[in-house]
């Protein structure tokens, strides 16, 4: 019989889900509306796009939180992920501009 996971576990995900699902999706809808918008998209719709796709990409991050095997590589990949997309999304808007 498996042991039932401490309530540090369970925080842990949850925080992760959140904020690093927040995080994540914050760096994906940036780099998606610049990766659009230099593509010759209007940025009205390359926003509208993002954001509908960004509600989709903030869910399954969120599911994958609870589902994963290790917290710690969701932190990783959600904080990691999403500061590394932050970064590209700022060249990208960077090079436009």
């Amino acid at each position: 019989m498996a042991t039932p996971p401490s309530r540090w576990t369970i925080a842990s995900r949850i925080a992760a889900g959140l904020l690093g699902g927040y995080a994540f999706t914050w760096g994906f809808i940036a780099l998606g509306i610049g990766l659009l918008f230099a593509a010759q998209m209007e940025f009205h719709d390359a926003e509208a796009l993002g954001y509908i796709v960004g509600f989709l990409v903030f869910l399954m991050a969120f599911l994958w939180a609870f589902s994963a095997a290790g917290v710690k590589r969701v932190w990783r990949v959600l904080a990691g992920g999403g500061a590394l997309m932050t970064g590209a999304a700022s060249l990208v808007q960077h090079a436009i501009l």
